[in-house]
């Protein structure tokens, strides 16, 4: 059914269009904008006052007149089309297939926007997530229902960490394993980057258990503030209607707050930090707390958000706020990329904040604890070591300070560095841990019991 169309608008501002009708118009409404010859592209409200309405176009203005133009509210938030058809296809940004195999069979659309969860009915993540990366299983575990982002840059390997979780992750609860249903999102990616992934997911076998969202460079760059928010709600409708685990990827999200804050500034508004606007940080949150696990339904939603930190730094405003509000980060290493170590996980700036909650005795192993706490406190002090010895240089420093040194060098060769097509268990990720251990002198292994020692440790170890 058409709504009321009106003609004529007050102004045009690149994707950004105003028209005076506000009577009956609803924030986040969907519009349908039409040019002087019936060329039809959507849009939604973005912003409203008594006098005039601004209305966000997916698309460029080419063709549109502000005498000409036509303009129809279609009484609707933009919504997804979902169904058990969502597994195995591919959409748009905006929800829309686009693999040739039409429209999804199904009555059911969801608002695109979501709806907050309840924090009563929230469940505490706890389930375990072997992902087979010793990296991050030993040291920065992966929870079920958790939401952790990969820090990356420029050319560091992201993508084959993120392709090689999804082939890999798996669940080991005390209810026994349980596998993924794969939600990916690319915003702004270009076009080798989604192809990557739409091959490893098809040569590896998971293509059937996926549903892609692609809004790539060279499409309207406003189309990836609705592209996670499609891939959202596709996986909330999988996980909390239809009871699977869903593991949501979404690259980049360095180019979904550039969209942010594009769109910022053709509105007039009052710039923040470097430029963002200022509810950058409630725009973030409105994605990352979509991640969980609900009464009610035996689904969970897990999300590893993938973006790029520009020129590394850390402290920029989008890695920075999105640490605030998820529960840790892996942190990828230039310098350890430089030297060959794949996956190159920064041992230090890398945490789970929900990992103690998944591990030890029942879930993974005993000694699982203190083995992560035990690796963190040596590469540190092998960070201290590594920085005396630039100064002084390695042959003035004393004995235990170079078995300090050959562990790091172990470390990072044996417990880091691993194919990129090897899935290791945790036993075999904590024996590892013990072996790379082994090169520091038991009296300085404070971190871990006595009995774990003499149980796991090596006997041909440092004394």
């Amino acid at each position: 059914m058409r709504g009321i169309e009106y003609r004529g608008l007050t102004r045009i501002e690149g994707p950004v269009i105003i028209t005076e009708q506000t009577g009956n118009v609803g924030f986040n409404e969907v519009v349908a904008v039409y040019d002087r010859n019936d060329g039809r592209r959507l849009g939604r409200v973005v912003d409203m006052n008594e006098n005039w309405t601004a209305i966000q176009i997916f698309g460029n203005n080419t063709g549109l007149s502000a005498d000409d133009a036509r303009v129809e509210f279609l009484g609707k938030p933009m919504e997804l089309r979902v169904g058990r058809g969502l597994l195995g296809r591919v959409f748009n940004g905006l929800g829309e297939p686009i693999d040739g195999y039409g429209e999804i069979i199904s009555s059911t659309c969801l608002d695109v926007n979501g709806l907050p969860i309840n924090p009563y009915a929230r469940r505490y993540p706890k389930d375990f997530i072997q992902t087979g990366i010793s990296a991050i299983d030993g040291m920065n575990t992966l929870i079920r229902g958790q939401k952790l982002p990969l820090f990356s840059g420029n050319g560091l390997p992201h993508n084959r960490l993120a392709a090689q979780i999804v082939r890999q992750a798996k669940i080991l609860a005390e209810g026994g394993e349980g596998q993924f249903v794969i939600v990916f999102c690319a915003m702004g990616v270009k076009y080798d980057v989604a192809r990557f992934f739409l091959d490893d997911f098809e040569q590896s076998g998971v293509l059937s258990s996926v549903a892609v969202f692609l809004s790539l460079a060279d499409s309207p760059s406003l189309e990836r503030l609705v592209a996670p928010r499609c891939a959202l709600t596709a996986a909330e409708y999988l996980a909390y209607e239809k009871n699977m685990h869903v593991l949501v990827v979404m690259t980049d999200m360095t180019n979904y707050c550039e969209a942010l804050r594009e769109v910022s500034s053709i509105r007039g508004e009052v710039p923040s930090r470097k430029g963002y606007p200022g509810y950058l940080y409630s725009d973030l949150a409105s994605l990352y707390e979509r991640a969980g696990k609900i009464e009610g339904s035996g689904g969970s939603i897990t999300q590893l958000p993938i973006l790029t930190m520009p020129n590394d730094d850390i402290s920029h405003p989008i890695p920075d706020l999105s640490g605030y509000i998820t529960e840790g980060q892996i942190v990828l290493d230039r310098e350890l990329f430089q030297r060959g170590v794949y996956p190159p996980v920064a041992g230090l700036p890398s945490l789970s904040r929900l990992m103690k909650d998944g591990i030890g005795e029942g879930m993974t192993r005993e000694d699982h604890k203190d083995v992560s706490s035990q690796l963190f406190a040596a590469y540190s002090k092998v960070k201290q070591v590594r920085n005396l010895a630039s100064i002084i240089g390695e042959e003035e420093l004393s004995g235990g300070d170079r078995q300090y040194l050959t562990f790091g060098e172990k470390f990072e060769q044996i417990y880091l560095t691993q194919d990129e097509y090897e899935n290791r268990g945790i036993g075999r990720t904590l024996d590892l841990g013990w072996q790379v251990l082994a090169e520091i002198p038991r009296d300085e292994l404070l971190r871990v019991k006595r009995e774990y020692v003499e149980k796991y440790l090596p006997s041909s170890g440092a004394s």
